[in-house]
């Protein structure tokens, strides 16, 4: 075995291995105190969670019956209650020392970092992956604006590793210092990785001390992970999002990803907050006991489903089969969310555009977005002007393509996800 590769009993906590049923008491515990603490110091959920006793809720069954909020209604809730409240009313802590970050996530979303150790719980999944204190991590997740460097440097921190904070981008001089200070592992997408072991690969550079990775972000399929891996980097991803930290991870059986322990897990059919049987695909909708950003019943608009049994690893919690789609046309591209209200806003800024589509294409690892829209008579220079508002507007390139009117499908959709996921 590798230094620092998690064996099959070896465990971040004794809560991991717990009893099923003393898991459920704890969380179905804890349930009223985070209710009350949503509706006592975050306005948003005073008036989502009005008349709801919290005494009342300690049971799934009573949980389900609470409406859900959804990503969307947090973007809007956020946009109406900019003026006086960026957060929407959703974080109870202020600017100061219990706030000492702030993220803005696309959309635009505004995110609190709370002074909580590990605020975003990632140590966990670091741990999973084979990382271990004393170690150097290579962060290359953005650490511009969204909260993902933070996210994946504050567990790294709470686990005693040291962090290089390389970011997005400049593969040649994130590869220099990779080759200066040696890392055990990386921390970033997975197509990043890709990207950096194939130009370290082109160069002639060897990364002998670069042994695992903890990925996010991204789809990772099996044919991604057996190139990383059969370039001596053993890859292990985790489920993370920056409204609730870690959702799941993955463990060395590589066998769905085990639910964290500080949040509440339902799989709800999309569309509604009605909780389908397990093994049925539907809708994640996710409860955080974080107390300064009580988000009850999030719904994360992602798809997945309930595996039978548990990790063969010997933890006991319930696990997930990963990432199987959106349950609304939100989705991700290079790491990235993109959202439809996006693809209006951008249209919405030219009058010659009667209608837009976003078809996202390509390989996994290699996204593409293409902006079809429907116009008439454009002008001289109005695609090179969209592409500057796709750029401002969602913080991605993309290839602008003006069709005639009528030319796009009508069938409603307004992002298209025409990737290869093989």
């Amino acid at each position: 075995m590798k230094k620092g590769i998690e064996s099959m009993t070896d465990h971040y906590d004794a809560l991991e291995i717990r009893d099923p049923a003393e898991r459920e008491r704890d969380l179905l515990a804890a349930l009223p105190k985070q209710i009350a603490q949503a509706q006592t110091a975050a306005p948003a959920f005073a008036k989502i969670l009005d008349d709801v006793k919290p005494a009342d809720i300690t049971t799934r069954e009573a949980l389900a019956k609470l409406p859900v909020t959804r990503k969307t209604e947090l973007l809007e809730l956020q946009k109406q209650r900019r003026a006086d409240d960026p957060f929407g009313g959703f974080s109870t802590i202020g600017r100061g020392t219990r706030m000492p970050r702030v993220f803005a996530s696309p959309g635009t979303i505004y995110e609190p970092e709370g002074e909580a150790r590990d605020y975003w719980r990632t140590a966990r999944a670091l741990h999973a992956a084979g990382f271990r204190s004393g170690e150097l991590i290579h962060n290359s997740f953005s650490y511009h604006m969204t909260p993902a460097g933070s996210i994946m440097e504050s567990g790294a921190r709470a686990m005693g590793c040291t962090v290089f904070a390389g970011g997005t981008g400049q593969t040649e001089q994130q590869l220099e210092a990779m080759v200066d200070l040696k890392p055990e592992g990386y921390a970033g997408t997975p197509s990043f990785l890709k990207i950096l072991l194939e130009k370290a690969e082109e160069k002639g550079l060897k990364l002998p001390s670069l042994t695992k990775a903890l990925v996010s972000g991204e789809a990772f399929p099996p044919s991604l992970h057996d190139w990383i891996a059969a370039h001596g980097v053993q890859g292990t991803q985790c489920y993370a999002t920056a409204d609730l930290g870690l959702i799941a991870y993955e463990t060395s059986a590589r066998e769905g990803l085990v639910i964290d322990e500080g949040v509440l897990v339902e799989i709800v059919r999309p569309g509604t907050g009605d909780p389908v049987p397990d093994g049925e695909v539907g809708e994640i909708v996710v409860t955080t006991f974080n107390p300064d950003y009580p988000l009850v019943r999030f719904g994360t608009g992602d798809l997945s489903a309930v595996l039978a049994g548990t990790c063969p690893t010997g933890r006991t919690n319930k696990r997930i089969k990963g990432w199987l789609g959106r349950a609304d046309q939100t989705t991700k591209v290079r790491g990235m969310f993109v959202h439809p209200s996006q693809v209006a806003e951008i249209a919405r800024r030219f009058p010659e555009v009667q209608r837009a589509r976003l078809v996202v294409s390509g390989e996994m690892g290699d996204d593409q977005m293409t902006f079809r829209l429907e116009c008439a008579g454009a002008p001289a220079g109005l695609d090179a002007r969209i592409a500057d508002a796709v750029r401002e507007v969602t913080k991605l390139r993309g290839t602008i393509e003006l069709v005639a009117p009528g030319t796009l499908p009508n069938d409603g959709k307004v992002i298209e996800d025409a990737r290869s996921y093989k």
